[in-house]
């Protein structure tokens, strides 16, 4: 009797997935935003990198005034994106080509011009409206202080996460006055969340990323944090696992999957969201912050993979993302980790350094177990980018008080074609965000033709990925400041951080490199191999 052959694991746990912030990506009718045209139109180029899987930032109906984090109708696409049946066939036509959806639900806050929250104004204090949020009399003789003194999710912010109205009411925004946040102890919040991811399912899409996900429960008596520092009163409480095993069930009637966005410190408490019947994975932003540095690279690996094992969730790696600086700057910097806390004006970098670092790192990412996220020109290299005050868009940098450079540096559109307006992102209007000096320089089509480039590095590496099979990692000895390991029997990942040029371990095939090696066949500091033993 033929034995049976084991089950293939589900695609998300080893999946290459591709962020398209939209408003950036292709410009498909030339009025200076990206859209959906845009993004079917490159679809071909996405197919040849060889992506498992889209994940869009909010397409919805928006202000815009947080870069689309601030949704007024979950139902429908914004007018400057397209429309939801354009939405139904990027959907498809993607799946056609064999890579896959995920959409992007906020479910901490809404739009201040989600209809909720415009009858709760209309509706006035203690109204049934107002239960949809956190709406409370300020504080004070006159009611003119803050209801608690909660701080902005917005690092570096000094601006309240309290709004007053004429009424007499505030209400509670964690983030911008614009995005008030909703109050998940009501039943009706949590009905309409679920009835959203049913909708998008029904449209096909394989997965939903959870933005600010340990933000949603909040302390019923809104304690003020300084007198309430343990259970913390609006981030990681307990009510939110009841929240995820219940979106949970609605996943699993699609086949679906989420990914969490959850920044925590504690490795137990992060791993709770990933139990087999919450959240499916969750991004690992201490990889993304990691320095360059071999013993705190595995150290962070190493953290990683055992914080995930318990529950025998995925690992995931990423190494920049919309709101983080690009890659190839941040290696490039005297400080190669990232913190929201220092981010400044001027900071100086070397782009050649960055540039030759961040090679090695896409190795090292994508020769790690489990799914890996790139974001958009981070396979062509791009680098931070310089916005000129005046047209700085993100919130951010308003609600710093102007020291924060913000997060559109790494919003810039794309550069699709060397010799056309506007680097190819669209024929016509100015971009919405105005391309740096040489962007051209950095152009899907100059790079295609490139043996050398960043595209086709990343182009290669993905094809071979599967190379690495989907055992474990096992360190292999070597020398200090060099990491190397192997995930498959022959196939081994080789990352030189040393000052000096590293002996290769042996080896009967050199699968890639991110550079070349040196002339005696070592690998070059800040340099990264694929070997076949």
């Amino acid at each position: 009797m033929a034995q049976s052959r084991p089950a293939a694991a589900p695609w998300w746990r080893s999946a290459v997935i591709y962020q398209v912030y939209v408003r950036s990506f292709a410009d498909g009718d030339g009025d200076g935003t990206g859209d959906l045209a845009g993004v079917r139109a490159r679809l071909p180029y996405l197919a040849e990198l060889g992506v498992d899987a889209l994940w869009f930032t909010p397409w919805y109906v928006s202000p815009l005034k947080d870069g689309g984090y601030d949704v007024a109708d979950y139902r429908a696409i914004d007018p400057a994106f397209g429309t939801l049946a354009e939405a139904e066939k990027l959907i498809a036509e993607a799946r056609e080509l064999g890579i896959r959806t995920i959409v992007d639900v906020v479910p901490n806050h809404v739009s201040d011009q989600h209809p909720w929250f415009r009858a709760a104004l209309a509706a006035g204090p203690g109204s049934p409206e107002r239960e949809l949020f956190h709406f409370r009399p300020g504080r004070g003789p006159d009611g003119d202080l803050p209801p608690n003194d909660w701080p902005s999710q917005f690092v570096g912010s000094t601006e309240p996460v309290w709004t007053p109205l004429p009424d007499g009411d505030w209400y509670l925004h964690l983030f911008t006055p614009e995005q008030p946040d909703l109050n998940w102890a009501h039943p009706a919040v949590r009905q309409e969340h679920e009835d959203i991811l049913r909708f998008w399912f029904e449209r096909g899409v394989a997965g939903v990323r959870i933005d600010s996900a340990a933000l949603l429960a909040k302390d019923p008596a809104l304690t003020d944090l300084a007198d309430a520092p343990d259970p913390h009163p609006f981030v990681d409480r307990d009510e939110l696992h009841d929240i995820y095993r219940s979106w949970r069930t609605v996943a699993d009637d699609y086949d679906g999957v989420f990914v969490g966005e959850v920044w925590l410190p504690d490795p137990e408490r992060f791993a709770r969201y990933l139990r087999p019947d919450e959240l499916h994975t969750a991004f690992n932003f201490a990889f993304l912050s990691c320095p360059w540095d071999a013993g705190r690279l595995r150290a962070s690996i190493d953290t990683t993979l055992a914080e995930h094992a318990p529950v025998g969730a995925p690992a995931t790696w990423v190494l920049c993302n919309h709101d983080i600086t690009r890659t190839v700057t941040r290696y490039g910097c005297a400080d190669t980790g990232f913190d929201f806390a220092a981010k400044t004006f001027g900071t100086p970098t070397d782009l050649a350094l960055g540039t030759r670092r961040a090679r090695a790192a896409a190795l090292l990412s994508l020769a790690l177990p489990g799914a890996v996220y790139v974001y958009q020109g981070e396979e062509l290299g791009l680098p931070e980018a310089d916005i000129p005050l005046d047209r700085i868009q993100d919130p951010m940098h308003a609600r710093s008080g102007g020291t924060d450079p913000g997060r559109d540096g790494c919003r810039v559109p794309l550069p699709w074609e060397a010799g056309a307006p506007h680097a190819g992102f669209g024929a016509q209007e100015e971009p919405w965000l105005p391309q740096p000096a040489g962007w051209a320089a950095y152009a899907a089509d100059r790079q295609a033709a490139d043996p050398g480039s960043m595209l086709a590095l990343y182009r290669r590496a993905i094809a071979l990925r599967p190379e690495f099979g989907d055992g474990p990692l096992t360190w292999l000895p070597a020398p200090e400041g060099v990491l190397a390991f192997t995930r498959a029997p022959g196939v081994s990942c080789v990352v030189n951080l040393a000052d000096a040029p590293a002996d290769l371990p042996g080896h009967t095939e050199l699968l890639l490199a991110s550079g070349p090696l040196d002339p005696d066949g070592r690998l070059p500091k800040d340099t990264a191999a694929w070997l076949r033993a």
